[in-house]
């Protein structure tokens, strides 16, 4: 699989850029999935909307009601992917009703044929994946992304660990996205997981924006997500090209 490939060969820190499908126009997921390869990010997050996205902080929450009210659909979503000369692995992350809603065999049918390879599903839990629905990824090649978080029990982080075939989403506290927490007041949490030395790789998200702040992810795991300083840079932006790579210059100059 593409994204365990990707691991097993990165020689630097692995970046992975949030974004919300059809944010900050409907039609902006083309151009902003381009831009980021160009700028060298390692993956992408391409968030679905939903209108109650509860583990969000109020920007991607505000950024997922703009992009429903500007008439995204999944069928939208699949369809830009479908134009998009894109070869970096891309992960898809939302909320189990609407997958639910869509069809689980149609979303995993139309991820591998728009070469999705990783879903994140924060309210779907392992147990009911695992016996009703692991199956179904597995033969569309999609790897479910569990998460972790400073809650999580040993044990139960060894279960996610033995259940993972592609990477750990790590979640560096137990607030909602964005709310601009030290990732530093994280560092005995984030040891604990290095010193398990789990058989998959971690990624570390939550209250990564800066440059430093990605090198300390960084320290503890295979790289960090950054979701909500990035919609917050190109919110309002009349040049989206030139702002994604001037964030992604400022978060990578001392690492690529």
């Amino acid at each position: 699989m593409i994204l365990k490939k990707l691991f097993d060969t990165a020689k630097d820190p692995l970046l992975n850029i949030y974004f919300t499908a059809g944010y900050p126009k409907i039609d902006s997921m083309p151009s902003i999935l381009n831009e980021l390869e160009k700028s060298g990010v390692d993956m992408v997050e391409i968030g679905i909307p939903y209108s109650d996205p509860l583990s969000d902080g109020e920007v991607i929450q505000n950024s997922n009601t703009k992009a429903l009210e500007n008439g995204i659909t999944m069928d939208l979503i699949f369809s830009q992917l479908d134009k998009c000369s894109f070869s970096i692995p891309k992960i898809m992350m939302g909320y189990f009703n609407t997958v639910f809603l869509y069809g689980v065999e149609k979303f995993c049918k139309k991820c591998e044929e728009n070469n999705v390879n990783g879903v994140i599903l924060p309210d779907l839990p392992i147990a009911i994946y695992q016996e009703k629905y692991r199956v179904i990824f597995e033969k569309h090649n999609i790897s479910m992304i569990f998460l972790i978080t400073p809650e999580t029990t040993e044990e139960r982080i060894r279960y996610i660990d033995s259940c993972s075939t592609s990477f750990i989403y790590a979640i560096s506290s137990s607030s909602t996205t964005g709310k601009g927490t030290d990732i530093q007041s994280s560092e005995s949490y984030l040891n604990r997981l290095k010193e398990m030395n789990l058989r998959s790789p971690l990624m570390i998200g939550f209250n990564i924006s800066t440059m430093e702040d990605f090198e300390f992810a960084s320290a503890y795991a295979s790289g960090g997500i950054i979701g909500s300083a990035f919609i917050r840079h190109i919110t309002n932006k009349e040049n989206l090209n030139l702002d994604i790579e001037t964030f992604i210059q400022a978060i990578r100059k001392n690492n690529k």
